[in-house]
């Protein structure tokens, strides 16, 4: 599987800075899942001038959690846009409300761990 590293020097500050500040929907996913999961994570990972919650790359999927923010016209859009970036570089997104993080938590890891399995069997 060929690797996929989109880099930029200039958003290591602000990825480092994510990664400080999570939000406390990506730190209960991260700490209480995607952290131990069988497949390996990472936060924050760059790709362009974007940089997505979660990653893994054996999968080629990039987990992201949505605030309310993500829900307005203009927010909606510019995520159709990154997603169909991300798309383009052969990566899956999944996206998840904060709302499903806090009620349904269960649910989205089953969800995310069926995707890894998936693209495994």
């Amino acid at each position: 599987m060929p690797k996929i590293h989109y880099y930029r020097e200039s958003n290591k500050p602000r990825a480092q800075q994510l990664r400080r500040e999570m939000t406390r929907h990506e730190k209960h996913l991260w700490y209480d899942y995607l952290n131990s999961a069988p497949a390996r994570f990472r936060r924050q990972k760059q790709f362009g001038s974007y940089i997505v919650d979660f990653y893994c790359a054996e999968q080629k999927l990039v987990v992201e959690i949505d605030g309310s923010q993500h829900y307005e016209p203009e927010e909606r859009a510019r995520d159709e846009a990154r997603t169909a970036y991300l798309e383009s570089l052969g990566l899956r997104v999944m996206r998840f409300s904060n709302h499903d993080v806090d009620v349904h938590f269960e649910s989205v890891c089953a969800t995310i761990d069926a995707m890894v399995r998936a693209e495994t069997s």
